[in-house]
């Protein structure tokens, strides 16, 4: 089967992730999504089980003639969901690129404008998937899946390739919490160290992310009619306002780049009974974090002393931790060997700092080194999302590459 309609069959499948639905996968799609995956790669001669979860591991055995080399397990890893900032169903479309401004929707007068999206130019002669302005293209992170797969069937339709014992891992609800990840039995997986293909551009590789945590913060308010509410009424809204406003304001996501970590208010609801917010802290060093939470913390017990015991209550819970800690020394070989293999074929690597997490920084953390590898797609999390399909060859061609070399040590 041809890449791009690997790709363009995946994205009929509407794998929302549903924040807050209490159960893993949080979608029936990503089960649909799961099961299609799971018969292609047993047609594609990979053992396959389907797990708890809809989590799906494939193995290819190693071809590798000579028993006395000593050739490592790599595990790709894909997620299976895509962003709930829009729900409904992608209808993609290829676009032969010659320049220019890019209609997506003439109806409603959607545009993908080059003013806005310079990075366009890089792809003139090449040809585009987009959306139709109306939803997610779900390159975040159906491209990956593509490559993966039709990295599996090149090593399949040409068995002169060697390579080692290859898992191929698909799990659930990436973006909500990595809670596929968390969910995975690593250790079951028997593999070296691994891949996900979850960064953009052509060339991108990251082996650094933030550190993240994040504090659900409730304040306790006391009603009471306005006619007698002189001295008895507390406004848990306004406390809420308050406490907001006694966080670093320079330090949030919309003023910091590259390495600056931040405060993040994500939401706030309530009313002057009970008010909540969700709070994410980030930060790239473990001391700046530690310093972060401890930060919100002594906010809390001080907003306590200032408007009574109990006004303000917190639950924190970690997220995922910065991969690079997991990526030094020995566990460096998985991002040497990716840089490597990108160069044999012809793409000038760039590291970058990753704003965000990835499965990777989860399985790092439990023992399965993992870099992030680019899956050639632009503007995740938008109907701008797009996807050139040399980017996306030349991804599947790394992956291939990478099995390759690592049959040589």
């Amino acid at each position: 089967m041809d890449i791009v309609e690997r790709f363009l069959n995946y994205t009929r499948i509407n794998s929302t992730t549903v924040p807050g639905a209490g159960h893993l996968p949080s979608s029936p799609g990503q089960t649909e999504l799961a099961h299609l995956l799971a018969g292609e790669l047993r047609g594609l001669g990979l053992a396959v089980e389907e797990r708890q979860h809809s989590i799906v591991v494939g193995t290819l055995p190693s071809n590798v003639k000579d028993a006395s080399r000593k050739v490592p397990t790599i595990a790709w890893v894909a997620h299976l969901d895509t962003s709930s900032e829009y729900d409904t169903d992608t209808h993609a479309a290829i676009v032969d690129y010659s320049g220019g401004d890019i209609i997506l929707n003439p109806a409603r007068d959607i545009v993908m404008r080059v003013d806005e999206f310079p990075e366009l130019t890089d792809y003139i002669g090449d040809r585009i998937i987009v959306t139709d302005g109306t939803s997610l293209l779900g390159a975040d992170n159906k491209s990956a899946i593509a490559e993966i797969m039709h990295a599996m069937q090149t090593l399949q339709q040409n068995p002169g390739i060697e390579h080692g014992d290859v898992k191929v891992v698909f799990v659930p609800d990436e973006e909500i919490g990595l809670l596929g990840a968390k969910a995975l039995d690593v250790a079951s997986l028997h593999a070296d160290f691994a891949y996900t293909l979850d960064c953009c551009a052509i060339g991108e590789i990251v082996y650094e992310n933030w550190n993240a945590g994040e504090f659900h913060i409730t304040f306790q308010g006391q009603t009471a009619h306005p006619m007698s509410a002189k001295g008895k009424l507390r406004n848990a809204v306004l406390y809420a306002q308050q406490f907001i406003s006694m966080l670093p304001p320079g330090e949030r996501p919309e003023h910091t780049e590259n390495r600056e970590g931040y405060y993040w208010v994500k939401s706030i609801h309530g009313t002057v009974a009970e008010a909540k917010i969700v709070l994410d802290i980030r930060d790239f060093t473990q001391s700046g974090f530690e310093h972060r939470r401890k930060f919100v913390a002594t906010l809390v017990e001080s907003f306590n002393r200032l408007h009574g015991v109990h006004t303000v209550t917190q639950n924190y819970k970690p997220m995922y931790r910065n991969a690079a800690e997991s990526l030094q020394g020995p566990n460096r070989y998985p991002v040497d060997l990716a840089l490597d293999a990108m160069k044999a074929i012809g793409v000038e690597p760039r590291s970058i700092p990753m704003r965000g997490g990835y499965d990777g920084a989860v399985l790092s953390e439990k023992g399965l080194p993992c870099p992030n590898l680019f899956c050639g797609a632009h503007n995740f999390h938008s109907i701008y999302e797009f996807l050139p399909v040399g980017s996306l060859m030349k991804a599947s061609e790394m992956v291939v590459e990478i099995l390759r070399r690592a049959a040589k040590v």
